[in-house]
């Protein structure tokens, strides 16, 4: 009989169907703080392809409420500022911004200001799906974000924290 060889996908998928849903949510909430979401996407499993758990995490990050985004964003460091920890979500945001880290002092020093206006503003930290943007590009899209009204900035956010979340869920998969 002739060995199965799975792809490194689908032995990551089936892991992670095989968790107990309370690891699956612990694995999930490294990819994205909101509980509702971990707990949904937890419960919708088994998945059969890396798509199908993308697909159930837009769903429930379109379902998010409020607090349940602002929950997510409160696990965020300021775009500029090095995420704190050694767990695999600093690792994982400390990646992702390598554009600001390398940044000029000027520059730094205008992310550093832009945040503190948008967090004025409203009231939140400043999202973005930072890999592979340059701190240059993360501080002129922080300044286009300013002019935005709260509900334009709402739907922005969920964008930007759906792009985050499926990121790291390939990274998940992956590891």
């Amino acid at each position: 009989m002739a060995e199965i060889t799975l792809h490194p996908h689908e032995r990551a998928l089936t892991r992670l169907n095989g968790l107990s849903a309370e690891a699956a949510r612990r694995e999930l909430l490294t990819c994205c703080a909101a509980t509702d979401l971990a707990d949904s996407v937890a419960a919708s499993r088994p998945y059969e392809s890396l798509d199908d758990l993308l697909n159930a995490s837009d769903d429930a990050i379109a379902k998010l409420t409020e607090n349940g985004i602002a929950e997510a964003l409160a696990a965020h460091p300021r775009i500029g500022q090095r995420a704190d920890g050694e767990g695999r979500e600093a690792d994982w945001s400390r990646r992702e911004q390598s554009g600001a880290a390398d940044a000029s002092p000027a520059v730094k020093r205008a992310l550093a200001e832009g945040n503190a206006a948008y967090e004025q503003r409203f009231d939140q930290v400043f999202l973005i799906c930072a890999a592979g943007l340059s701190a240059e590009t993360m501080l002129a899209d922080l300044h286009t974000r300013l002019g935005n009204d709260p509900a334009t900035e709402r739907a922005v956010v969920r964008e930007e924290l759906r792009k985050i979340t499926r990121l790291r869920l390939r990274k998940l998969v992956d590891s």
